[in-house]
């Protein structure tokens, strides 16, 4: 894996992904946790041939503006570069446009881990 790897990721605008569907306030425009969703999916787009099939890329930390509302049934794409890696981490710069303008602009970090140690980890925890 190297900086500057790229990935995009597209998405319609939808009602579940409506702020109006978060509860409180009528309004129809995508909600920031599902630009989230999107810009991370744009991240996990640029690597995702790269990680070992032992391995899991994880989200740690989401830095991001939302600049920008997108009506119902409006395109939205997200794109992501990795900046650069630091041992298991991995920063990558974000940004997502609507069919108009820019609505978002960022900072995302994953981390890389072994795949079984973490679902042993998860397993644990829901044992209790």
């Amino acid at each position: 894996m190297i900086p500057g790897l790229c990935g995009k990721s597209e998405m319609i605008v939808k009602e579940e992904d409506l702020v109006s569907q978060l509860g409180g306030v009528a309004v129809d425009v995508l909600s920031t946790p599902k630009l989230i969703q999107l810009l991370e999916a744009a991240a996990i787009e640029a690597i995702q041939i790269f990680i070992p099939v032992d391995q899991i890329s994880l989200g740690t930390d989401v830095k991001i503006k939302h600049l920008s509302a997108t009506p119902l049934g409006m395109k939205v794409t997200a794109n992501a570069i990795l900046e650069r890696i630091e041992k298991n981490r991995l920063f990558f710069m974000v940004d997502a446009y609507d069919e108009k303008e820019k609505v978002a602009e960022g900072e995302h970090e994953r981390v890389l881990i072994s795949k079984e140690r973490f679902l042993q980890k998860v397993e644990k925890k829901r044992k209790g």
